[in-house]
């Protein structure tokens, strides 16, 4: 388990980073509203690290969509809760919306582990490294 939890942890680095960039960009760059621009990075974020985290963190050999519809439930959950804290962090708070995200990862990324380890990946586990 601690070698899929550090391979995670690598995915979701390079998710975080990938949806820091988007993030600033989207909101500097192109003046969006910075929870809108968080919510559309973490969509992204969701396409690319579902993949990583398939053939490379939980070596998943499911064809369908059934993996994926779970995962998506699961980063649903987490972006409802991303931007409960950025919504939190940058209106309530008044907050700059980058100490906003840094808290998401905090939260998020803990929450989403658990789940897809004991439910989306479940059953193409075979032994923990």
């Amino acid at each position: 388990m601690r070698l899929r939890m550090l391979k995670y942890g690598v995915v979701g680095l390079l998710g975080t980073l990938l949806h820091f960039a988007l993030l600033y960009v989207l909101a500097d760059a192109f003046r969006m509203e910075p929870v809108l621009a968080s919510a559309i990075g973490f969509v992204i974020v969701l396409f690319v690290s579902y993949a990583l985290n398939k053939y490379w963190t939980f070596q998943s050999s499911e064809t369908g969509i059934g993996s994926f519809v779970k995962y998506t439930v699961v980063s649903v959950a987490g972006l409802l809760l991303n931007i409960g804290v950025m919504y939190t962090a940058v209106h309530i708070l008044q907050w700059h919306y980058l100490i906003g995200q840094s808290l998401v990862i905090l939260v998020v990324p803990c929450s989403n582990f658990i789940f897809n380890y004991y439910w989306t990946f479940r059953q193409q586990r075979r032994t923990d490294s």
